[in-house]
């Protein structure tokens, strides 16, 4: 007997029992073909359902080719026996597609006659859900497993694991060996790395000494031309903080204006809206009062539809009784004509008889005898005809008391109801009115946070205006400290220094050494940039008014002694420097040194300090020792 698997995938099935909920179960579908060729050659179709998570859930169905031809007949199939195996594959397919869904458009149902799945036959329904009805493809009715074949179907599944067990054990050996060889290559070339690295960092030790060399010749280049351009920055920097200032209080003064506006605008706006609250109250209690009287008008207009329908059914039964009197009235009627008609012919008789009067004397006898009976007859009729005429006249009177009561309900009716509809229209028209004033109000909230968000915007930008005033103020006022002890001290070293006191150091090629721009990250428009250029005003200003010429003579020595003061003389106005990217604080809050976009940065503050430093360590490498004074022309110091 060989086996061929066709299908083999759990699937989510809704299982069905009597008196119990419906729930969902994973089970799995396994559909294989079954060719059996002793004694006679023929195929089955075996379908096998089981559950992963329980081992002893087993449902069998076996189809030969006698037993589809009778499903088919029942179910009315129009498929043969070698094609239903592919179109029931396809159906279940189909189901697989369609579970996730939360209206599913197939569906396979489990359905069993007992409360539990235990050891009773189930049916397995392929079920299509339309807007319709629920229309059952397939219905397949599958048999629980017997111990043998329980058994038999745990000693398969055992020896699937075993199979799967034996062939991942051997996957496992391969992959240690393939690690074990992977690590003994990556040790060996791990090493062979660490060797090229240490390699490396001499040659990187080596190529940064050389660097390092360069840049430091670079360095010294660069502070020359630094200095050259300062005095020019310095110009530009002093033009650009005049038209700062002015542009500065100009725009204080229109904020202030536009501030005083919308405080004025403010003030009317929140009238406006306690004016608005007011008007929304009053326009409340008159709906509320409103309110209560359309309830009244509402209770009274139910109670007299009821009266009316009351009086409606009393109007009815009385037109019933005129209805039965009218047709009483009618038969009297035909009988008092007939009995005129009677009376007519009695009275020809009368003439008659009086004709025949002599003749029939005898007879005139009995018949006025008997027409005084008929008479008698006839008085007792009208009698009755006088009454119901009575009755009738009692009745169309009371027809008319209830007609006009009637038409006064209904005119009263219809002016309640025109009443509550005027009183319908005035309430929309009072909502409508609330509605375009909450609309307004909310309009007008609106614009107040807008305002509001412009006031608090102005305010914040007058803050940070007052802030920038501030620490303007706070850097002039620290800049006109520096600059007069600054002063003072030049002023003391003059009248403590000798004749050649109004000397400054320069190089011996004439230059004096400048700071560079981009190592002392000083900008050149910064306004604490004057401090640097002091020295040499000062050195300018002390120079010998009695020489016009175009030469100058300064003391070298003097100069070393002159820079150095100017640089104890900073360091000691900052107090303890920080010698940071901005320099000191100088007192002020660290807020107002943060870098911004459009900002000039504050850097370099100590630069006397690094120059008289810089000097201190340039001029005696290159500065012979000698008595004489340097001579150089006053262009070689001031190029501009």
């Amino acid at each position: 007997m060989a086996a061929e698997s066709l299908f083999n995938r759990p699937l989510c099935v809704q299982v069905r029992g009597q008196g119990c909920e419906e729930r969902r179960l994973n089970v799995r579908v396994n559909i294989e073909l079954l060719s059996i060729s002793n004694p006679v050659h023929k195929k089955d179709l075996a379908v096998r359902l089981t559950d992963d998570s329980d081992p002893f859930f087993l449902y069998n169905l076996v189809i030969s080719e006698e037993d589809f031809q009778s499903l088919k007949s029942q179910q009315g199939l129009l498929v043969d026996f070698s094609s239903f195996p592919q179109k029931f594959i396809d159906l279940l397919h189909q189901c697989i597609q369609e579970q996730n869904k939360d209206i599913p458009r197939f569906l396979l149902q489990l359905v069993s006659s007992a409360s539990l799945l235990d050891h009773t036959p189930v049916f397995l329904n392929v079920v299509e859900t339309n807007p319709f009805k629920h229309l059952t493809h397939l219905s397949l009715k599958f048999l629980p497993g017997n111990d043998a074949e329980i058994k038999k179907f745990l000693a398969s599944c055992l020896k699937s694991l075993k199979e799967d067990k034996e062939m991942l054990e051997q996957k496992l050996r391969k992959t240690e060996e393939d690690f074990t060889r992977q690590l003994s290559y990556t040790q060996q070339s791990l090493s062979e790395k660490s060797q090229e690295l240490d390699k490396l960092k001499n040659e990187w030790t080596t190529y940064t000494t050389t660097l390092t060399n360069k840049h430091a010749q670079e360095l010294t280049n660069e502070k020359e031309r630094a200095l050259q351009v300062q005095t020019q920055y310095q110009q530009q920097h002093e033009q650009q903080k005049k038209e700062l200032e002015s542009l500065h209080q100009k725009s204080i003064q229109q904020l202030q204006s536009r501030l005083s506006e919308l405080e004025i605008i403010n003030k009317d706006l929140t009238e406006r809206r306690y004016k608005g609250d007011s008007t929304v109250r009053e326009l409340k209690a008159k709906l509320s009062g409103i309110d209560d009287e359309c309830q009244r008008a509402k209770q009274e207009v139910l109670s007299l539809r009821r009266e009316n329908t009351t009086l409606d059914a009393e109007c009815h039964e009385k037109e019933k009784l005129i209805n039965q009197l009218q047709t009483r009235v009618a038969v009297l009627e035909q009988e008092i004509k007939d009995k005129d008609q009677l009376v007519v012919r009695t009275k020809e008789v009368l003439d008659a008889t009086q004709e025949q009067k002599v003749i029939l004397e005898e007879g005139t006898e009995k018949k006025q005898n008997h027409i005084e009976k008929l008479e008698a007859t006839i008085k007792s009729l009208s009698a009755e005809l006088l009454k119901a005429n009575e009755i009738i006249k009692k009745l169309q009177g009371d027809l008319k008391t209830l007609m006009s009561k009637l038409k006064l309900k209904n005119t009263v009716t219809i002016q309640q109801e025109k009443l509550l509809a005027e009183k319908e229209e005035k309430l929309q028209k009072q909502q409508r009115e609330l509605q375009e004033t909450g609309q307004s109000l909310q309009m007008k909230e609106q614009e107040v946070c807008k305002l509001q968000e412009q006031l608090e915007t102005a305010i914040q930008k007058l803050e940070e205006s007052k802030q920038l005033l501030k620490t303007n103020e706070n850097v002039i006022t620290w800049l006109n400290k520096q600059l007069n002890e600054i002063q003072m001290a030049k002023k003391l070293e003059t009248s403590s220094s000798p004749l050649g006191g109004a000397r400054t150091g320069i190089s011996p090629q004439g230059m004096l050494d400048r700071p560079a721009f981009q190592s002392s990250g000083l900008n050149p428009l910064s306004p604490l940039y004057a401090l640097q250029n002091f020295p040499e005003a000062a050195c300018r200003k002390t120079a010998n008014p009695q020489c016009p010429g175009a030469k100058v003579q300064f003391n070298m020595q003097f100069s070393k002694m002159n820079r150095c003061a100017d640089g104890q003389a900073v360091t000691a106005a900052s107090g303890a420097p920080a010698n940071k990217e901005n320099g000191d604080s100088f007192g002020l809050e660290p807020k107002y040194f943060k870098k911004k976009e459009d900002s000039i940065p504050l850097r370099g503050l100590s630069q006397n300090a690094l120059n008289s430093e810089y000097l201190k360590a340039y001029l005696p490498t290159k500065a012979q020792p000698s008595a004489k004074p340097a001579v150089t022309t006053a262009s070689a110091y001031f190029p501009g």
